[in-house]
């Protein structure tokens, strides 16, 4: 039987057929919108007692690169591996969600997990080893962005909970490199930086689960505009078991180890 807070009507998860064409766009587009994925009951849950947790969001006001590594002195400051990006966004983390919280019921779901693997073209699915990386609530008032990157891991799962007056747009540059072969693709992340390069945008909306193969595809939230803080959801899972973010990871991501 599907979770109580997914609309099954909309999104039937347990369906080979669905299953084989979210995979076909997944695959086709790099990223795939589930329109209503979390019914309207979860969603209103949800924003309540993650809005109770937004004065205790970490915001780590830092800069960093499109590959989200330290800089390289041996490089110039204005090469791109160097070049600064900043992001500004808040988040609470794992052990902050309630134990009854719908977002971790989904989470630890089996029939939801196999789903992804299904899509995902993966055997197995495991949360992070550590506390606070499974899930997380992203909070983003106005002018508050996430710069320009790559994502570490293959593959990503958010929920969009509530969205902005205006701004906080999803932007991406899909192969930007190949990261398997090695490649850094210095210049055309410049070209990026710099404007050059049309960029495409992915629209959701409040409820809709998006999968993004961000590995390769560089991408961004661009400022929220208005009073209406923008808050997004990530389920956050690795394709290997006991995988957790090293202490330094946590303290720059969380503003602590545990």
């Amino acid at each position: 039987m599907a979770n109580q807070h997914i609309d099954a009507l909309r999104n039937p998860i347990d369906d080979a057929v669905f299953r084989r064409d979210c995979r076909s766009r997944l695959e086709k587009d790099g990223a795939l919108v589930l329109a209503g994925f979390f019914n309207s009951a979860a969603i209103e849950r949800i924003l309540d007692e993650s809005s109770e947790c937004e004065g205790d969001a970490y915001y780590a006001n830092a800069t960093h690169n499109v590959y989200l590594t330290p800089p390289d002195p041996a490089l110039p400051s204005d090469h791109a591996f160097n070049r600064q990006i900043t992001s500004s966004k808040g988040l609470i983390a794992d052990d902050q969600i309630p134990e009854d919280s719908p977002l971790r019921s989904v989470y630890e779901d089996a029939a939801f997990r196999s789903f992804l693997c299904a899509v995902l073209d993966i055997d197995q699915i495991y949360p992070y080893a550590d506390e606070l990386s499974s899930i997380n609530v992203h909070f983003a008032a106005e002018g508050r962005e996430l710069g320009w990157h790559f994502d570490n891991s293959s593959f990503a799962v958010t929920m969009l909970l509530r969205a902005p007056e205006s701004g906080g747009v999803f932007e991406y540059v899909a192969g930007v490199r190949n990261a398997a072969a090695g490649d850094m693709a210095f210049e055309r992340v410049d070209a990026i930086l710099n404007g050059d390069v049309p960029v495409k945008q992915l629209g959701f909306a409040s409820g809709d689960l998006v999968l993004f193969r961000g590995r390769d595809a560089m991408h961004r939230v661009t400022p929220t505009q208005g009073g209406i803080t923008r808050m997004l959801v990530v389920f956050a899972f690795h394709d290997q078991p006991g995988i957790a973010l090293s202490a330094s990871a946590l303290s720059t991501f969380y503003g602590r180890s545990s």
